[in-house]
This record gives structure tokens, C-alpha cells and sequence, in this order.
């Protein structure tokens, strides 16, 4: 059971960095697709209607970029909510009171010893009760 959560941790581990590196990649590639289109407009803007209106060309092309961004985000934003949290916290759950996992448990404590796990566990109470209140924030 425990082997098992912890293979699925890191498959979504990796893939997450897998994603968020090609999504990297993208947005600085339209960043500088961004950049060389407004300057192509502000050239043809300037050569034909004057320096005031290509400025304001310019600023119109990333305010449609900046709104395109934002409902990108919000999009994002209502699936996340969408995707239910009852399955990770099940399994969770079902892994922390299987027995092997508490005889696993009572095993590290005896190798490592209860004077040096104590910080170990404090430290971890705090991080789990952080990561607790931050998803109940979400919810």
C-alpha cells in the first residue's frame, strides 16, 4: 500500500516537473513572439500614422495579451476546482491505517531512535498541518 502511494507521488512528481518546464519554455517563446510583433506593428503604426498612435498600438497589443492571459488563468483556475480532492485524501487515509504500514512505523522508531525522531515528527506535524489548512483554504 505504501509502496504504492509513494510510486503514484512520484510519477505526479515528475510529470508535474515535466509540465510546468515545457509550459516554461512556451511562455517565454511567446514572450518573444509578443515582443517582436509589437515592435513590427510599432514600426508599420509609425511610419504611417505618427509616433502618438503607435504607442497607443502597442499598448492595445499587450492589454490583449495581458486579458488573454487573465482568462487563461481563470479558466485554469475553475477546472482545478472542478477535480474532486475526496480520492487523494482517501488514499491516504486507507495507506496511513493499513497495519503495515504502522508495523513499518514502529520499526523506523526503533532504528533511528525515539530521541533523534522526535524533531524528525515535530517538524513534519507542522508541515502537515500547514499543507492541511492550506488545502481547507482552497475548499
Amino acid at each position: 500500500m505504501l509502496d504504492k502511494f509513494v510510486d503514484d507521488l512520484k510519477e505526479s512528481a515528475g510529470t508535474m516537473a515535466r509540465l510546468t518546464s515545457l509550459a516554461v519554455a512556451a511562455a517565454v517563446c511567446l514572450f518573444i513572439t509578443t515582443g517582436f510583433l509589437c515592435a513590427a506593428a510599432f514600426i508599420f503604426v509609425l511610419e504611417r500614422h505618427g509616433a502618438m498612435y503607435a504607442c497607443l498600438a502597442g499598448a492595445a497589443v499587450f492589454f490583449v495579451c495581458a486579458a488573454l492571459a487573465a482568462i487563461c488563468y481563470e479558466m485554469r483556475k475553475r477546472a482545478i476546482k472542478r477535480k474532486p480532492v475526496e480520492a487523494a485524501k482517501s488514499s491516504l487515509q486507507t495507506a496511513l491505517s493499513d497495519p503495515i504500514v504502522v508495523a513499518a512505523a514502529l520499526q523506523a522508531v526503533r532504528v533511528v531512535g525515539i530521541k533523534r525522531l522526535v524533531p524528525l515528527l515535530a517538524i513534519g506535524g507542522i508541515a502537515l498541518g500547514l499543507m492541511a489548512k492550506r488545502s481547507s483554504a482552497k475548499e
